[in-house]
Formats: C-alpha cells, sequence, structure tokens
C-alpha cells in the first residue's frame, strides 16, 4: 500500500478525527495507544494537517528522534519538520559544543520566534533540558535586513563583529562573513545556506541564498535574518526554558 493511500485512511478515521476535535476545543491531556512503527508518524501528520498548531515531539533519545524525523520528512514538506537537538557532542563535555547542532537549534529559536506558520519540533530529553535564549534578548539581537533597506555596508559590518561573527575571504560556515565591493556574504546560525546580500550604494538591492561549494544562488528572498551564536557568552546571563519559550498553545507528545 502507497504512502498516500495510507495517509487517506488515517485522515478518513473516525478516531483521529475526534482527537483533532479534542485538540481544536480543549487543553486536555489525550492518552494514545496500540500505535505501531511509523503509525505515530501517520497520526500527527493527519493531526498537524488538520490544526492549526506547533507540535513538539520528545522522544525517548537522540536515536528515537532521528528515527521519527526520517518518517515525519517523508509524509511532510521538510520546511514545516525542524530537529531541535542538543548544542553539545558529548553531554558530558559542556565545553565541546556541535556547531552543526547550534545552527538546528537556532533555526528552531528563528522559526518560534518569528512567528511564520506552525511547524512539528522533534527532540528529546537532554535538548529539551538545555536553557535558551530569552525572546527578547533573541529580538534584540536579531538583524534584520529587507531589499530596499537603506542600510549601509558600514553598518552591517559593525553589527556582525558586536555579534562575534568572524570576518573571512570566503565563508564556509555559521559565524562567518566576508565583504567584496557593493556585496556581503554572511552566514547566519538561523539558516541552513548563507545569504548574499548586494548593495547598489547604500540601498539593499537583492538577497538570495547561495550554495558554500559552488557559490551558485539557491533562492531569492525578501528578506531574511541575521542571528548570532544562540549559545554565545553573551547570551548567558538572561536564560529561560525552552518549554516557556515555545507557544502555549503547542502540542506536547
Amino acid at each position: 500500500m502507497s504512502k498516500t493511500a495510507l495517509f487517506n485512511k488515517y485522515e478518513k478515521s473516525a478516531k483521529v478525527n475526534q482527537i483533532a476535535e479534542q485538540i481544536n476545543q480543549s487543553n486536555q491531556k489525550i492518552h494514545l495507544k496500540g500505535l505501531i512503527g511509523s503509525s505515530l508518524s501517520f497520526v500527527v501528520k493527519t493531526l498537524f494537517s488538520k490544526t492549526d498548531c506547533t507540535y513538539l515531539l520528545i522522544l525517548n533519545d537522540k536515536e528515537e528522534a532521528a528515527y521519527y524525523l526520517n518518517d515525519l520528512e517523508q509524509l511532510i514538506n521538510d520546511q514545516d519538520v525542524l530537529f531541535y537537538p542538543g548544542s553539545y557532542r558529548n553531554p558530558y563535555q559542556i565545553d565541546d559544543v556541535d556547531n552543526a547542532n547550534i545552527l538546528l537549534r537556532a533555526e528552531v529559536l528563528n522559526r518560534i520566534n518569528s512567528r511564520k506558520k506552525p511547524a512539528i519540533i522533534v527532540t528529546y530529553p537532554e535538548a529539551v533540558f538545555e536553557k535558551v535564549v530569552t525572546k527578547k534578548e533573541l529580538d534584540k539581537n536579531t538583524l534584520k535586513v529587507s531589499v530596499g533597506d537603506k542600510i549601509s555596508i558600514d553598518f552591517i559590518n559593525e553589527v556582525l563583529f558586536e555579534y562575534e561573527f568572524k570576518r573571512v575571504d570566503f565563508i564556509t560556515e555559521p559565524g562567518e562573513f566576508s565583504v567584496r565591493g557593493g556585496i556581503i556574504d554572511v552566514f547566519s546560525f538561523s539558516n541552513d545556506n548563507p545569504y548574499r546580500i548586494e548593495f547598489f550604494g547604500n540601498e539593499v538591492d537583492s538577497l538570495r541564498t547561495f550554495d558554500v561549494e559552488t557559490q551558485l544562488s539557491i533562492e531569492k528572498q525578501k528578506k531574511i535574518t541575521i542571528i548570532p551564536n544562540v549559545e554565545n557568552k553573551f547570551f548567558q546571563e538572561k536564560r529561560e526554558s525552552f518549554l516557556d519559550y515555545i507557544h502555549p498553545k503547542s502540542i506536547l507528545f
């Protein structure tokens, strides 16, 4: 049986539709049982399509979270399925951070803070236990740039230094930027690919993402957000629980 046929069965299921109605009407706890293998993924995908909520799935460990992440990415547009890992390569070595994980965490925080459409966030206890930068601090340390903005290259240069970004000849990883003539390349901690900002005088002429390896454009953007490393030292003092950060009407699995 194809995925589409399976999804249609779940979509028409009386029980799944009853759960969706309860989610839309109240904050009560619902106990699900008898879900085997990928059946949880099909239930979550169906409920997500029927409700206007962010879903937070806390699995037992990183391996199980990765399993369900893969499942959901196959069923749903991967733009709406986000992975929220821990910051560290080893949970017992807090100085040994993983830049790839920090990027993923920042992407989730930015998605929540920007109040875009709901998403499914897949995580595990160690990741959730880590406190995160407050929304107020993240807002204060987010640089938003739109096409047509009157803004100077020097200003962006100063802001990026303040965010502790490193100026290099060619960027390869988050936290780096380069300036060449009227072009700034910057790798924000909130996006999988770096941004290229092109200026015409002191006006932002175009924004786009590009591939680090080929330097070829991927997609044009109307506006972008640039945020620093959210695990940086200057964010350590004002932090809160991730469960307080997400919207109170989020659905917790």
